[in-house]
């Protein structure tokens, strides 16, 4: 399709551009090219996807660019110029129904499809998944790629997706000759480049169909692409067709003449000119072919810039959500929810690209409202989380006005550009979250080390000063630890007794003889001590707890002393078990 060879040739001015490129432009589609890349994949692929693949691969496809703020124009063909009638026919072999259209190519007319062809009824589900995403459609009058290639040269949009290598013939620009969503690029190719790079113009373009062969040229026999590249070059872009235009493309032949063939002819041989002056009237038909083929791509028949129908479609569509559902619960079989889980986050983030782009044009004319004053509502209420995808970073936003849609997630380049207010916002309450859930300074485990540690000195001097009879200290030091601590065994003594809070703190003792608690008031006047000497008290450290051993002692008190001392030993280990 298009120039033979001709993708080869530019092959050095490809470039291989990240998908986001297309950001924010405007992209003609040549809808037949579309149409026969996606049916090849669904031959390729025929056992993977069950109905309507090639509608459902044009839909993914669809919706990756809209989330880009790209807005397409679906380009159809038109009728069949009646210059391409012979190779319609060899492509699709119609045999003597097309070949008698093209007897005469100067009188022939155009040929209007055959509307109810599979492949027309593909394009007419395209038309109706595309409409409904709010796509618009140009019936082009003839080839669709020269009525995108004219839209690109008049600048009514920013490029054109065709995999006809002639739409550079009919004057496109930028060209994009394929799109892969997995890896997320587009090949592109610049007409810029080409001139740079290789020196060729759309004359040159146009002559290099002539000697190779297109769609529209035979081309010419015992020629190949590198012969053909020296023959232009030779000649040069400017001169190129009027050379064709004076001479034929005999002229090519006379280029091509090998030294060796030069040499053996004779000089100011008569016959040396015969093969090309030879049957003249063969050679002025074949110059008005050519002149056709040239008319065909520096004018060829489509929608002017200013006609109706091209503004139409420059115009903004509205998006068709329930014309949507029933497309694809139709084709795919999908519930109107799952439809709108694939349809609206892209909707949505398209929508947050035009806010961004009217904020970014309001501040590049010196227009910097604040958020709350710009005309257009930002559809973004507030930011939920920050995520990252794919090593992108993101967040998960709240959306307004999207019935459906509560939250989708967005790059952070794309919210830093729309809303930054609303990025703020989010991190402010963020850090004033995590500061409220800061943790006091001092752990739990450390405090508790520390009334541990005061509990053990305070019962320890109140052991020592019962062992010594003083009975104001072991009250005084009692009391302060009854104020601040609860035991289990207080609770178990209350059960068999009953006592007065005012006259006395009391502890539950096992008694060794008998194997009951035993009620023992720490408070009451002790017996006299037999020996004013002190006990020795020997602190065993362990990773643990601390263990202070009276054994020893208990032999130098008196019967009440040492109860007391048992008691105290049992309150000492409770307390111990009760703060680790």
């Amino acid at each position: 399709m298009g120039v033979k060879n001709l993708w080869d040739i530019l092959e050095s001015c490809k470039k291989t551009l990240p998908l986001h490129h297309l950001q924010n432009k405007r992209v003609c589609i040549d809808l037949s090219c579309w149409m026969v890349q996606l049916q090849n994949v669904n031959k390729t692929h025929c056992g993977l996807v069950k109905d309507k693949p090639y509608i459902r691969n044009l839909f993914h496809r669809l919706r990756a660019l809209i989330a880009l703020n790209c807005s397409l124009i679906f380009v159809a063909d038109g009728s069949i110029p009646a210059i391409k009638l012979a190779t319609y026919r060899r492509r699709l072999n119609l045999g003597l129904e097309v070949a008698q259209d093209e007897t005469n190519s100067q009188k022939a007319c155009s040929l209007r499809r055959n509307m109810g062809s599979e492949f027309s009824c593909m394009i007419k589900e395209a038309k109706d998944i595309g409409l409904a995403l709010g796509i618009p459609c140009l019936e082009s009058i003839e080839e669709a790629e020269a009525q995108c290639a004219l839209l690109n040269s008049e600048s009514l949009c920013d490029g054109c997706f065709s995999s006809d290598s002639d739409v550079f013939l009919f004057g496109g620009r930028t060209v994009y000759r394929d799109i892969c969503l997995g890896e997320g690029h587009v090949v592109c190719y610049e007409m810029e480049e080409v001139e740079r790079k290789l020196g060729f113009g759309r004359n040159s373009l146009i002559t290099l169909a002539l000697i190779l062969g297109s769609d529209y040229s035979p081309g010419v026999h015992g020629l190949g692409p590198e012969s053909a590249l020296q023959i232009v070059k030779s000649i040069g872009d400017s001169n190129v067709l009027q050379k064709i235009a004076s001479e034929g493309l005999p002229f090519a032949k006379k280029i091509k003449t090998s030294k060796k063939q030069m040499r053996s002819k004779k000089k100011n041989s008569p016959d040396s000119d015969i093969h090309f002056n030879a049957g003249s009237d063969n050679n002025s038909e074949r110059k008005n072919e050519c002149l056709q083929v040239i008319d065909a791509y520096l004018k060829p028949k489509c929608h002017p810039a200013d006609s109706d129908a091209v503004c139409r479609v420059l115009s903004q569509h509205p998006f068709q959500r329930l014309k949507l559902q029933g497309i694809c619960a139709q084709f795919f079989g999908w519930s109107p929810e799952k439809t709108d889980e694939y349809t609206l986050p892209k909707i949505a983030e398209r929508d947050l690209r035009r806010f961004a782009n009217l904020r970014s044009t309001s501040s590049e004319l010196g227009v910097n409202l604040p958020l709350q004053k710009i005309p257009v509502k930002c559809p973004v209420p507030g930011v939920v989380k920050q995520r990252k995808v794919q090593g992108t970073e993101c967040f998960e936003v709240l959306w307004e006005g999207f019935d459906g849609l509560k939250t989708s997630i967005v790059p952070a380049d794309l919210l830093e550009s729309a809303c930054p207010e609303k990025i703020a916002e989010f991190e402010e309450k963020t850090a004033l979250g995590k500061k409220q859930n800061k943790r006091k300074p001092g752990s739990k485990k450390s405090g508790n080390r520390l009334a541990m540690a005061e509990i053990d000195l305070r019962l320890q001097t109140l052991l020592l000063d019962i062992e010594s009879g003083s009975n104001t200290a072991c009250s005084t030091s009692l009391s302060s630890k009854a104020a601040t601590s609860e035991d289990m065994t207080t609770s178990t003594a209350a059960n068999h007794t009953k006592l007065d809070p005012h006259n006395a703190v009391c502890r539950a003792a096992l008694s060794t003889e008998t194997g009951q608690y035993e009620i023992i008031d720490l408070w009451s006047p002790s017996p006299v001590a037999r020996t004013h000497t002190v006990s020795r008290c020997q602190r065993v450290n362990d990773q643990h707890s601390e263990v202070i051993d009276l054994s020893e002692s208990e032999n130098e008190m008196s019967p009440e002393h040492a109860r007391k001392a048992r008691a105290l030993r049992l309150f000492i280990a409770s307390m111990r078990d009760e703060m680790s």
